[in-house]
């Protein structure tokens, strides 16, 4: 089977969860014959009961497959996620209400992009959005450290972020960037209803034509010593403080207020 027609997917977690969403997609399995605990066995039933033939490994056998990583006795081939690209993202949110998106501007380092991948998956982000330029694509690293993510969270390539967030206004998402300098901070802001929540690249930010398209910027409150923090960690807080805001507070736009311009 060509490389370029499947990604690897290992441990017990990532792989059930391809199997309990998108069965169809998984292609092969193989598990090592020492894995014979509760979990391993659990899996290996959920396979056989979707008509998957489980093939029996060694851990050496396994490190060849996916590298020095922890594969827990549990590797899968996968059919990859179709790349996006401004007409994807279009049609998806035709059929989206109230879309929470994670938008990265800058980040080039495949290691913080798989973990943003990762996180945006754990806050039930429909899409990340990633300029052409000045971006990490999603490779195998990036596969590795979003740790089964990258087969779930649709990562949508656009060729002039500034344009693309203005399509985003257009359909009533509101774009929120962060920002270390911004007056008002994370917790005071209303993050309900459609929402575009943008990251800057650590250290240079978001780009100048990024920043004017956001609908209004946030400060995430820091309590130590250090200015920033990793982008993915701010990714996180961002997110998880819209999920909880969403979750008491349905049916308010963010801001409560038309939008200007």
């Amino acid at each position: 089977m060509a490389e370029s027609k499947r990604n690897w997917v290992y441990g017990l977690h990532a792989i059930g969860a391809i199997l309990e969403r998108a069965p169809e997609r998984v292609l092969e399995l193989w598990m090592a014959a020492a894995r014979d605990d509760a979990r391993a066995r659990n899996l290996r039933e959920r396979a056989l009961a979707a008509g998957l033939r489980v093939q029996t490994a060694g851990n050496e056998s396994l490190a060849k497959l996916v590298g020095d990583v922890a594969h827990q006795g549990a590797v899968a081939a996968v059919r990859p996620l179709k790349p996006w690209d401004e007409h994807d993202l279009s049609a998806a949110l035709s059929n989206l209400h109230d879309p929470l998106l994670l938008v990265l501007d800058g980040v080039t380092d495949p290691h913080n992009l798989g973990a943003c991948l990762r996180t945006a998956d754990a806050a039930g982000a429909q899409a990340v959005i990633i300029p052409k330029d000045r971006a990490a694509v999603v490779d195998g690293t990036v596969r590795k450290v979003a740790a089964g993510a990258a087969e779930f969270v649709p990562v949508a390539t656009v060729t002039n972020l500034a344009r693309a967030l203005d399509s985003l206004k257009e359909r009533g998402i509101w774009v929120v960037g962060t920002d270390g300098e911004a007056k008002q901070g994370l917790y005071a802001a209303d993050l309900t209803g459609p929402l575009a929540l943008v990251m800057g690249a650590e250290g240079a930010g978001m780009r100048r034509l990024t920043r004017e398209r956001c609908d209004f910027l946030v400060r995430i409150p820091m309590a130590g010593h250090v200015e920033s923090l990793n982008v993915s960690v701010a990714a996180g807080v961002a997110l998880f403080e819209a999920r909880r805001q969403r979750a008491e507070l349905t049916g308010r736009g963010p801001a409560g207020r038309p939008r200007s311009g």
